[in-house]
């Protein structure tokens, strides 16, 4: 019997709909059971729905001209499960790309392909787990527990311990636990939280949390809570000095200080991809920058990399922040004591600056602004550069879809084709920041590129890279 175009279409789509119901357990039990994160061209598998899977899949084409289909992706995705690996972060859909369409396993078969593919991570051992504490439970402290909760298991190489918080009053657990469980940006919570008032803990998704109130860094003693050299993430952006960040580690149980704020002195600033190498054993207090700065810099050194850059300006478009107010009040910056939600308000960034302290051949050649706009989450960096070289808007363009496929940089940039895309279209994004091609323009020399940046959980997740970096977890993103 032939079929209609309409009947075969529904055929093809249950098919995938199946295949993608058959993929999520395998996908599930490799990252809870051997901390491997699938990932499709970048886009994460972890916990996705039926349809999410699809989608993944459709961006393929995208990037490659050729449909990359569900059933073929999957015998390899069955291989995977049934391999001996470190915990790494696998490109499904690159590595089964590869060796149908583009002659990279010829003459092997798949097991064998996957074998020479994935062998720096096959039968390797695992390494102790890093006790975290999250110091302060703001917006980035919350967002990071969802990250750390997320990749809870056996092969955790980050275990969530404990978060710090002032107050301590009836109630606060309570309080603490719904803002994990519910976040107007970012949506509910993935997953079952409950509260152990007793014991002053929030168990989340098996990972034991416990809740410690305190008025300043050096006065707990971690080791009462089994929690051994700590690395301690400070999210409050008060102490951002060595003087103050060094109360930290006069607490018992202690090793490791991560500010998630920009830091003063000669404290390192890290924008994992750029220069997270400069991370040494003994640096005990470091700093993961700001959202912006993470946002520009990847883009800035590819394109200095490439064009060469003689100096630009960088103009942030950000979504408005914690310390503004609501409604007109007093506040000790300029303008930023006016409503948050009614205004644009110009202010100042460090953000172009800061940039040299990762990239130092950059240094002196960035200026920079921002405007703080009525939008809770999302921010667009506008950046106007001054190239050594020519070029035009297909060359550029295609030379950053390239770094965010294949470079050292694919995890911190991605790249969008739209015309439609939108500020709350990016709201989620792990990348720390997205080129948004159909806006750049190109003139000779100069090039103005348009980045978007999710400017809490992109930024929370460049923040996890650092915490890796810092405990001496290895987490490679494979194929190479």
């Amino acid at each position: 019997m032939t079929l209609t175009p309409e009947q075969q279409y529904q055929q093809s789509w249950l098919e995938r709909q199946d295949y993608a119901d058959r993929m999520q357990p395998i996908i599930g039990s490799l990252y809870r059971n051997h901390g491997i994160e699938i990932c499709i061209y970048g886009r994460p598998l972890v916990s996705a729905s039926t349809i999410e899977i699809i989608k993944a899949h459709k961006t393929v084409t995208k990037y490659e001209g050729q449909k990359l289909r569900l059933r073929e992706s999957f015998e390899f995705l069955e291989i995977i499960s049934k391999m001996n690996l470190k915990p790494a972060k696998i490109d499904l859909g690159k590595l089964a790309f590869r060796n149908l369409y583009k002659s990279s396993g010829e003459g092997l078969s798949k097991e064998d392909y996957l074998k020479q593919e994935l062998a720096s991570i096959i039968d390797g051992e695992g390494i102790e787990p890093q006790d975290v504490v999250l110091y302060g439970f703001g917006r980035i402290g919350r967002l990071l527990a969802r990250l750390l909760i997320e990749r809870n298991g056996p092969n955790a190489n980050l275990r969530l311990r404990a978060i710090v918080v002032r107050g301590g009053k009836d109630g606060d657990l309570e309080k603490r636990a719904s803002l994990l469980r519910r976040d107007s940006v970012h949506g509910p919570f993935n997953g079952s939280i409950t509260v152990d008032n007793e014991s002053n803990v929030i168990k989340a998704n098996g990972t034991y949390i416990q809740v410690i109130y305190a008025n300043s860094p050096d006065s707990i003693d971690y080791t009462d809570y089994g929690i051994k050299d700590a690395l301690i993430v400070d999210n409050t952006g008060i102490w951002k000095d060595e003087d103050g960040l060094g109360l930290h580690l006069k607490s018992k149980g202690t090793s490791k200080v991560l500010l998630t704020a920009p830091a003063g002195g000669q404290i390192k600033n890290i924008v994992y991809g750029v220069n997270e190498k400069d991370i040494k054993p003994e640096d005990n207090i470091v700093c993961a920058a700001s959202c912006t700065t993470n946002a520009i810099t990847p883009v800035l050194k590819a394109m200095n990399d490439k064009f060469g850059i003689k100096n630009g300006h960088v103009e942030t478009v950000h979504s408005y922040t914690n310390d503004q107010n609501l409604i007109d009040n007093f506040h000790k910056a300029e303008r930023r004591g006016r409503s948050a939600a009614l205004n644009m308000v110009l202010t100042s960034t460090g953000a172009a600056k800061a940039v040299s302290k990762a990239l130092p051949e950059l240094h002196g050649k960035l200026t920079g602004n921002a405007i703080r706009v009525p939008t809770p989450n999302v921010s667009m960096a506008i950046m106007n550069l001054n190239l050594d070289k020519s070029t035009s808007r297909e060359e550029l363009n295609d030379y950053l879809l390239d770094v965010a496929l294949h470079s050292d940089l694919k995890d911190q940039i991605d790249f969008t084709s739209s015309t439609e895309i939108v500020s709350t279209d990016l709201v989620g994004s792990r990348y720390a920041g997205v080129v948004d091609s159909q806006a750049t323009i190109v003139d000779g020399d100069r090039a103005v590129l348009y980045v978007w940046y999710d400017n809490e959980f992109g930024y929370s997740c460049q923040v996890v890279r650092v915490m890796q970096e810092m405990a001496g977890i290895e987490y490679p993103t494979l194929p190479k």
